[in-house]
């Protein structure tokens, strides 16, 4: 993957994290960032390990999962181009939370967490920002919690399907026909339901003409009806 000092300063100037950061501390951080590839299905990092990097997708998707005593796996969040992940290993040395794998070929950059505190040390106010950046990030995240618990099951899985149709847009395919890189337990998840009601209300959705369904496939064929569903 060629990436050059320009392509990842634009990278990071994409993710919410440090969009309070001005060109001068995104060409700082983009000095130490590292390119890193991954092949499907191969794990970023495990939970339980040593948190010493955050990572920004540049291509391609992954997906945080978690996985209980009993075998279940749980998809906690997915990631595509923008995104960033891992991002607490620039603070502190934390063991990971979950595990993040890549769901289809993947590039990243990579930033130390060594790195970034010695440039948060040397430059006061990237720190400054940071912490700003991630305060809006968590009330975002509190306000998204709380209309979830006021939703029904089928509007939750309408909103998860359309951020996925969103990104998905975003990350250069059509607006038309969206292939999402999900599945039908990953939706689930995501939504805070089970898998059986959600695959009702994606059956319901196939019937309307919404969506179609095939073998490890969901296709969208029209985003907006999503949002008919949304209340």
């Amino acid at each position: 993957m060629d990436t050059g000092p320009s392509d990842v300063v634009e990278l990071l100037g994409r993710v919410p994290v440090f969009s309070t950061l001005e060109p001068p501390d995104l060409e700082r951080i983009a000095e130490v960032a590292v390119p890193r590839s991954f092949e499907p299905g191969q794990a970023v990092f495990r939970e339980g390990d040593a948190s010493d990097t955050c990572y920004v997708v540049r291509e391609g998707h992954a997906r945080a999962i978690r996985t209980h005593g009993d075998g279940r796996t749980i998809t906690l969040a997915t990631f595509g181009p923008g995104d960033i992940f891992g991002e607490l290993a620039m603070f502190e040395d934390e063991l990971r939370s979950a595990t993040v794998e890549a769901i289809e070929q993947m590039n990243v950059v990579g930033v130390l967490g060594p790195d970034m505190r010695r440039l948060m040390s040397e430059h006061p106010q990237i720190a400054m920002r940071l912490v700003i950046a991630l305060g809006r990030r968590l009330r975002e995240t509190n306000e998204r919690l709380t209309r979830q618990s006021f939703q029904t099951v089928q509007s939750r899985v309408a909103v998860v399907l359309s951020e996925l149709v969103d990104a998905a847009v975003e990350d250069g395919r059509s607006g038309e026909d969206v292939l999402v890189t999900a599945t039908q337990a990953d939706l689930a998840q995501l939504a805070g339901s089970s898998r059986e009601s959600a695959s009702r209300f994606l059956a319901v959705l196939e019937r309307a003409g919404v969506i179609s369904q095939g073998r490890g496939r969901l296709v969208v064929h029209d985003p907006q009806a999503l949002k008919q569903y949304v209340f």
